[in-house]
C-alpha cells in the first residue's frame, strides 16, 4: 500500500475543502433559503406561473366577450337570410351551419331601406338626438357650474332632492309629462320629443363632479380680471372639460336615438316619429318580415356604434381622470 506523503498542513485544507463543498452555502452567516438553492428548472416553473395565470384570464375574457357579441351575429346573420330561411334555419349555435345563410341577401338593406321610408325615420331620429343633446349639454353645464362654484342658500339640499330624483322610475312620470306636453300643444310635434329630456340629474351630477376639480387659481384668476360666470363657464370650464362633456353627449344621443315608448305616446302620425318606431312596421298580417327586421336593426345600430367608436377614447379618459392639479 503506498504511503501518503502529502505534508499534513496540505491534507487539512484538501479536508476543509471538500467539508466546506458538502456543506450549505452560506451568505454573510445566514444560509440561503431553499427557493435560493432550487435547481433552474425549478426557478423557469416559479417564473411561468404569472404568465400561465394571465393567459388563462385574457381566454376567459375572450371566452365572455363572443358570447356578448353572439347577439350581434346573429342579428347580421338573420339579416342577410330569405324569409324563409328566417323560418327553416334557425340556430343559436354560430358553428353551425343552420346559423349563416346559404347565399347572403345584401339587397334586404335596400328594401328595407326603400319599403318602409326608413331614410325619413332616421332623419327624424338624428333631428331629435342632435336637438336633445345640444339642451342637455347647455343646460346641465349650467346646472353643474352653479352647483360646483356658486355659494347660495339651500345649495346643498336642492342637489340633495335632484340627486334623489334618479331613483324615480320613468314610467312613473310618463302621465305628467304627457299632461305637461298636451297642455303646451306639443302633441305630435318636435318639442314633445326632446325638450322633456333636456333636463337630466344624471349629467348634472357628471358634470357638477368634474367642475369641483377645475383649480379654483383658474377660476379666481379669471374673476380678478372682471370676467363673469358665464365667461368663466364658456372660455375656461367647458374647454377643459372636454371628455366630461363628450359623454354625457354621448350617453345622451344614445338614450334619444332609442326611445320608443315616449314617441308612441306623444305622436300619432309618422311626421317625427324616430327609427325605434319605423323598425315595428316590419310586421304584415302574414307575419313580421325576420330578415327586413333585422337589416333595419344593423341599419338603426350604426349611428350609434360609429358614434361610440368615436368617442371611446374620452368616455374612457371621463371615467379614469381623477381631476386636474394646477
Amino acid at each position: 500500500m503506498a504511503e501518503d506523503r502529502t505534508p499534513p498542513g496540505k491534507r487539512a485544507g484538501q479536508r476543509g475543502r471538500a467539508a466546506a463543498a458538502s456543506d450549505p452555502p452560506f451568505t454573510g452567516g445566514v444560509p440561503l433559503s431553499p427557493r435560493a438553492r432550487r435547481p433552474a428548472r425549478a426557478l423557469r416553473t416559479v417564473a411561468l406561473k404569472p404568465l400561465a395565470r394571465r393567459l388563462s384570464f385574457y381566454l376567459l375574457l375572450s371566452a365572455a366577450a363572443f358570447i356578448a357579441f353572439v347577439p350581434f351575429l346573429y342579428m347580421a346573420a338573420n339579416s342577410l337570410k330569405t324569409l324563409g330561411e328566417t323560418i327553416t334555419r334557425v340556430s343559436a349555435n354560430p358553428f353551425s351551419p343552420e346559423f349563416w345563410p346559404r347565399i347572403p341577401q345584401w339587397h334586404n338593406f335596400l328594401q328595407a331601406m326603400r319599403d318602409e321610408d326608413m331614410g325619413h325615420y332616421l332623419l327624424n331620429s338624428v333631428i331629435i338626438s342632435v336637438t336633445t343633446v345640444g339642451g342637455v349639454l347647455l343646460t346641465s353645464s349650467l346646472a353643474a357650474y352653479a352647483f360646483a362654484r356658486l355659494r347660495f342658500a339651500g345649495s346643498r339640499f336642492i342637489f340633495s332632492v335632484l340627486i334623489a330624483t334618479l331613483m324615480i322610475p320613468d314610467t312613473v312620470l310618463l302621465i305628467q309629462n304627457f299632461l305637461v306636453v298636451t297642455h303646451f300643444g306639443w302633441l305630435n310635434r318636435l318639442p314633445a320629443l326632446t325638450v322633456p329630456f333636456m333636463g337630466s340629474a344624471f349629467f348634472i351630477f357628471l358634470l357638477r363632479q368634474f367642475f369641483k376639480q377645475i383649480p379654483d387659481s383658474l377660476v379666481e384668476s379669471a374673476r380678478m380680471e372682471g370676467a363673469s360666470h358665464l365667461r368663466i363657464l364658456f372660455r375656461i370650464v367647458v374647454p377643459l372639460s372636454g371628455a366630461p362633456l363628450f359623454t354625457a353627449g354621448f350617453l345622451a344621443f344614445s338614450d334619444s336615438w332609442n326611445s320608443l315608448q315616449w314617441p308612441l305616446v306623444v305622436t300619432q302620425t309618422d311626421r317625427w316619429r324616430p327609427i325605434a318606431v319605423g323598425l315595428a312596421k316590419f310586421v304584415s298580417e302574414a307575419g313580421p318580415y325576420t330578415q327586413l327586421r333585422m337589416a333595419g336593426a344593423i341599419i338603426a345600430l350604426l349611428p350609434t356604434l360609429l358614434l361610440f367608436l368615436a368617442a371611446q377614447r374620452q368616455i374612457t379618459e371621463a371615467i379614469a381622470r381623477t381631476g386636474i392639479k394646477s
